[in-house]
């Protein structure tokens, strides 16, 4: 039996930033998107969608990747088709990383570091959020947003911005799900 409530179906998450100064190592910004399973929504993630990657289902795609912050609009875009997502899910969190260089070892940056950072979430024309990492300016990644599904089947959208210091993509990953 269906619901006549369908809740959120397809997100569209976009992420942008300013190059780095002409000589500078570039900024590396990186979408991710973690999925859980109902049984364990806040354990270790069922899989994670980062760089150049998508969902072995095909739900979640990141359309465009960038390793610069180079062009207009949106640099990295990642869509969720959260209607699509198998049942046994229950749980996705999304989250932004600066890849660090590690041939400079002490210079880790932070989202107060780089230009005109900017993320937005939407489904279809409507703006669920937009920010500008203000708020976790000293901070190498930060969560952004929560996705549930509820007993119904129908997904919400949780709005979740919570720094992080560890720019190791993989530390970063595990955590995101203690949120």
């Amino acid at each position: 039996m269906s619901s006549l409530r369908k809740g959120i179906e397809k997100i569209e998450i976009g992420l942008k930033w300013d190059p780095s100064p002409m000589g500078s190592p570039p900024h590396d910004l990186d979408l991710i998107a973690a999925t859980y399973e109902g049984d364990d929504p806040h354990g270790s993630p069922a899989y994670v969608v980062h760089f150049d990657s998508r969902s072995p289902d095909g739900t979640i795609t990141l359309n465009r990747d960038s390793r610069t912050g180079q062009g207009f609009g949106f640099d990295e875009v990642m869509t969720l088709e959260l209607e699509r997502l198998a049942p046994s899910y229950a749980r996705v969190v999304v989250g932004v990383a600066i890849q660090q260089d590690e041939q400079e070892p002490g210079s880790a940056k932070v989202f107060g570091d780089i230009a005109n950072t900017a993320v937005r979430i939407r489904e279809g024309y409507t703006d669920l959020s937009e920010h500008d990492f203000g708020v976790v300016s000293g901070a190498s990644a930060t969560t952004i947003a929560e996705f549930t599904r509820d007993a119904d089947g129908a997904w919400s959208f949780q709005e979740a911005v919570r720094g992080f210091d560890d720019g190791d993509l993989n530390a970063f990953a595990a955590a995101m799900g203690a949120l």
